[in-house]
Parts: C-alpha cells; sequence; structure tokens
C-alpha cells in the first residue's frame, strides 16, 4: 500500500485548509473591535467556523477508507490484529494528517490581515444589505478582492506589538489543549479502529472521548475569556493593542497544540481502543 495515497492526499488538505480558515475567523475579534459590532462579528466568525466544519465532514470518509486498506487485508486472512508494519505505516499516515493542519495554521496566521479586511467589509455590506447571503456576493466584486490581494504583502513583526502580558495564561494553556485534542481526536478514533479489529467500528465512532476534553476548554475558559477581552476593548476598558496580542498568541498556541498532538496521538488511540474494548466485551460482575 501506497504511503501517500489518494485518501491520504485528501484528507491531509482538507485538514490543512479546516486549520487556517480556523485561525482566520480569529479575526472576526478584531473585526468586531473595529467596527463596534461585536454581534455581527461574532456572527461571521461562526459562520466561517461552520464552513471549517463542512470542510471536515469530507476529511472523515477519507481517513476511514485508509483505515479500512489498513484492516481489511488483516480481516481477510482471519488474523486478530494488523501486522506491525501496517499498524507502522497508517500511524505515518496519521501523522501526516495532523502535520497538515499545523502548516494549516502557520497560513491561516498569514492570511490573518486579509481575513481582518474581508471581515470588516463583510460587516459593512451586511449593515447596508441586511443580508448575509447578499454580503458574501459584494465580497466577490473585483475591487473587493484586490484589496484583500493587497493585504498579502510581507510585513515586518514586532513582537513589542504583542504584549505576552495583556493576554491570561490560562487562556492560552486552554487554547493549546483544545487545538492539540482537535487535531487528534477523529484521527485517533481511526487510529484505534485499527489497533482492536474486534472493536473498529466503535473505536471510530469514539472521538467525542478525546473531543470533550477539547470542548470543555473552550466552553470554559476559551471561548468566555476571550469575549470579555473583546467587549472590554469595545468599552475602553483596554487599548485595541491587546486583542492583537491576544489573536497573535492563540495562534502560537494553536500551533504549540497541533504540535503536541503528535506526542499524544498514540496515547490517545490507545485510550479509544480501551474504551471500544470495553463496550464490545464489558466486564461482567459476578
Amino acid at each position: 500500500m501506497d504511503l501517500l495515497a489518494g485518501n491520504l492526499v485528501l484528507a491531509a488538505s482538507l485538514n490543512l485548509v479546516t486549520q487556517a480558515i480556523q485561525i482566520g475567523a480569529y479575526a472576526a475579534r478584531y473585526a468586531g473591535v473595529i467596527t463596534g459590532r461585536v454581534a455581527t462579528a461574532i456572527s461571521l466568525f461562526s459562520l466561517l467556523v461552520t464552513a471549517s466544519r463542512l470542510a471536515s465532514l469530507f476529511m472523515t470518509p477519507a481517513l476511514g477508507a485508509l483505515a479500512d486498506t489498513t484492516a481489511n487485508p488483516a480481516i481477510r486472512e482471519h488474523l486478530s490484529s494488523v501486522p506491525p508494519d501496517a499498524l507502522a505505516r497508517f500511524d505515518a499516515q496519521m501523522r501526516i494528517v495532523v502535520g497538515a493542519g499545523s502548516i494549516g495554521i502557520l497560513i491561516g496566521a498569514c492570511l490573518l490581515p486579509m481575513f481582518a479586511v474581508m471581515f470588516v467589509r463583510g460587516i459593512r455590506a451586511f449593515e447596508r444589505t441586511h443580508s448575509i447571503p447578499h454580503a458574501l456576493v459584494r465580497l466577490l466584486d473585483p475591487r473587493v478582492i484586490a484589496d484583500l490581494l493587497r493585504e498579502l504583502r510581507p510585513r515586518r513583526i514586532r513582537w513589542s506589538d504583542f504584549p505576552l502580558a495583556a493576554v491570561p495564561m490560562k487562556l492560552l494553556v486552554a487554547n493549546t489543549v483544545l487545538f492539540a485534542v482537535y487535531a487528534i481526536g477523529v484521527v485517533a478514533a481511526y487510529d484505534a479502529s485499527v489497533i482492536d479489529l474486534d472493536a473498529r467500528t466503535t473505536a471510530s465512532g469514539l472521538s467525542g472521548l478525546v473531543n470533550g476534553i477539547g470542548t470543555v476548554a473552550f466552553s470554559l475558559f476559551v471561548d468566555p475569556t476571550t469575549a470579555l477581552i473583546v467587549d472590554k476593548t469595545v468599552q475602553g476598558e483596554r487599548p485595541r493593542r491587546d486583542v492583537s496580542a491576544m489573536i497573535c498568541w492563540l495562534v502560537v498556541s494553536a500551533f504549540i497544540g497541533t504540535l503536541l498532538a503528535q506526542a499524544i496521538l498514540a496515547p490517545a488511540a490507545e485510550y479509544i481502543a480501551a474504551g471500544a474494548h470495553l463496550f464490545v466485551h464489558p466486564v461482567h460482575q459476578p
């Protein structure tokens, strides 16, 4: 089986795009501060995140196909487990998918200025038309596209413009955990499906055992804290620079999270495989 199979290229490409869009969505917070339309900016943020999740829907069957291609020969030969060489190849494929997400974060970071202008224009277009579809069509105007492309020019970054002290450390830690577990939730589930062939279908549906940790981090720490910083900035209690610093360090922590994901992928897969095994072979008390 070729390491760089077609489904692997598809899954890695979609994960790259998904992560780039997720990072680009951060610019909605800054656009909300610039325009003073925080609620509208959050709505557009949700729209972009939804679009990224739709892209990830196509990644899941590609991962499933890779898992099936790995497990099916062992099943046909009535083996109790996948041979070690096939397991190692599949693990390498899953790590390529996760690594593509890290690259996507870097691409999204480079596109942040463009996303910020896009959100500002989108908010103002929505205020004029009162229609999201019409606002999206307005963004397709050649003059708007030209303005967006001009934002891609290289910029000199001065780290003094992004003070780390302006961002709560608990926010960065929670965001690192969030991206670490979200980067491998589905991937680890399919990795677990080839570890325990008896529970392969159960394992592929247990990504929530890992993603649930990220959901808690997002709901308790990431979303409320970022919203509070934006609100205080709009109210004049914080300088606008704090929002820029927040976005900058969120991107850095997200990238670190996806690197950390490589280290926890194998333990997460074993964790899901153990959970799936308990569902298929429950322990009966005497």
